[in-house]
């Protein structure tokens, strides 16, 4: 595990060096997804698949950039699923991004995952890692990534990071968010997954929600990619991970790209969200 730890940090200091260039432009090319890719998606992708290579334990990797799951190592016993660069899209208006890595044993299945990590590429490089023990935060100075503390989150946070399109909300989800506002709780949402989560996590405790809505009912992020990471860590760190009315490490992707509704946060706001969502079934 460390060796895939050291992969992703050594692929991080890389990809913080590809940011920082002037031309950040679209590519001719589109993803799994159908979007359109920046060059630094790609030049991301190719960044971490080459430092993963070098990883004998990694049997296969999987992008959210590719279509088809990866084999590197036929040997190799551990298979990682990541998001290159998620919120590329915000580079160019300077605000953070990150990577996103999931860590499974044997198969793409959440009952698999030994470990999850990201990276935040801000005002700060920063890492957080989680395997079974601990939720750590490490810090990026002169060229490494130093510990700096464990990470934990109270049982009630006071921040708001609600993603999707207002318009296609279900009544009882605009009705749960509003509550929430109305006691106080503020909204930080800068339409990256990765700073709205580490945010919530590194200020102690809030929700992060991403429902099921008319226009995508599975929701917008994927399973391998960006739930199941998220969901482990903030598991790991005392918090809860649902998709509405189920824990989010509980279901089977059918596809490697298959997405899910998913609410992240301190265990009060997670379990309100299960209360509500409950009651409107």
């Amino acid at each position: 595990m460390n060796l895939i730890l050291e992969a992703i940090q050594k692929s991080a200091i890389r990809i913080k060096k590809a940011i920082d260039v002037k031309d950040i432009g679209y590519s001719q090319e589109q993803n799994s997804s159908g979007e359109t890719q920046l060059q630094l998606d790609i030049q991301s992708d190719l960044i971490i698949e080459e430092e993963l290579s070098r990883v004998v334990g990694i049997h296969t990797i999987a992008s959210e950039e590719k279509e088809h799951p990866m084999v590197l190592n036929e040997s190799g016993h551990y298979c990682i699923a990541f998001d290159p660069l998620d919120g590329s899209s915000l580079v160019d208006v300077n605000l953070s991004v990150g990577s996103i890595f999931g860590v499974y044993e044997g198969e793409f299945s959440p009952s698999k995952m030994v470990a999850s990590c990201y990276v935040v590429y801000g005002p700060r490089v920063e890492l957080v890692f989680a395997d079974k023990e601990n939720v750590s935060l490490y810090l990026l100075q002169n060229g490494e990534f130093e510990f700096v503390k464990y990470l934990s989150l109270n049982k009630r946070g006071g921040i708001m990071a609600p993603g999707g399109t207002q318009q296609f909300w279900a009544p009882y989800h605009k009705a749960m968010i509003d509550s929430f506002f109305t006691r106080g709780y503020r909204l930080r949402y800068s339409g990256g997954m990765v700073p709205d989560l580490h945010q919530i996590l590194l200020k102690g405790g809030g929700l992060f929600s991403y429902p099921g809505a008319s226009d995508k009912p599975e929701g917008k992020l994927r399973m391998l990619f960006e739930v199941f990471p998220f969901a482990f860590i903030f598991e790991r760190a005392g918090g809860k991970a649902v998709d509405g009315l189920k824990r989010v490490l509980e279901k089977e992707p059918r596809h490697v790209h298959d997405t899910s509704p998913c609410f992240f946060g301190s265990t009060d706001e997670v379990n309100e969200v299960v209360s509500v969502y409950t009651a409107a079934q």
